[in-house]
């Protein structure tokens, strides 16, 4: 069973991850790999629930590229694939030291299962799906936009016209002049900051995003006005 010791890992955990878990039960689920207790007794596993993050990935990350930029289905598809593939859900895991976290079993752990793509990528899953169900989608989205932003930003570099460009373009054939970004919060430590960019646009409304640099709370934050722009 988690110990004092383990319970200061979840504390850490929550706070890189910039999330406090409602139900504790849900985070130690979310982090409990198949191979924990080592067969000795049963143990609910983080498989569920990476079933469930995977699809509310998948949801968010269609979203993004949707309102994100003009392009067809095929392009789309293959940006949601290199978002949601393994491999980059590993490296996120990795950006906030989520295989510290894990519950392995002892064999596992020998073998460098802390740092393997399919487990830390299955459990980051996991641990986006227990935070839907613990929050729901605003603080899934704020964890996603948090912690794909490096990954994000170099699917969209190759993207000829970004959400701020499109901001700009809307903003001035409506006569709104140019967008106007400022910075809302600013938390975290200096190596690890999380910015609160609002974006207004006269005439239309303002919005905010969430990201670990400026560029990208920016970019989130014109693309959360563009899905609320008004019909006209």
């Amino acid at each position: 069973m988690p110990t004092k010791a383990y319970d200061r890992k979840l504390a850490a955990l929550q706070e890189r991850m910039d999330y406090q878990f409602t139900d504790p039960k849900l985070l130690i689920t979310a982090l409990t790999h198949s191979s924990y207790g080592d067969g000795q007794r049963k143990v609910i596993n983080y498989e569920r629930l990476e079933f469930l993050g995977d699809r509310v990935l998948g949801l968010l990350t269609a979203d993004m590229l949707y309102h994100a930029q003009e392009e067809a289905e095929g392009g789309m598809a293959r940006r949601l694939n290199a978002l949601v593939r393994k491999e980059t859900c590993a490296r996120v895991a990795r950006e906030f030291g989520l295989g510290d976290a894990l519950l392995i079993s002892a064999s596992e752990d020998k073998q460098g299962g802390r740092d393997k793509n399919s487990i830390l990528g299955d459990a980051c899953e996991s641990l986006l799906g227990a935070i839907y169900l613990d929050g729901g989608m605003v603080p899934a989205l704020a964890f996603y936009e948090a912690h794909w932003s490096k990954e994000i930003e170099r699917v969209l570099a190759k993207s000829a016209k970004d959400p701020k460009t499109e901001l700009q373009e809307r903003a001035c054939s409506v006569g709104g002049g140019t967008p106007v970004y400022s910075v809302v919060e600013q938390s975290g430590p200096d190596h690890r900051p999380l910015f609160i960019i609002e974006v207004s646009v006269d005439k239309i409304g303002s919005a905010r995003g969430t990201g670990k640099s400026k560029k990208m709370a920016e970019r989130y934050a014109a693309l959360h006005l563009l899905e609320a722009w008004p019909d006209r």
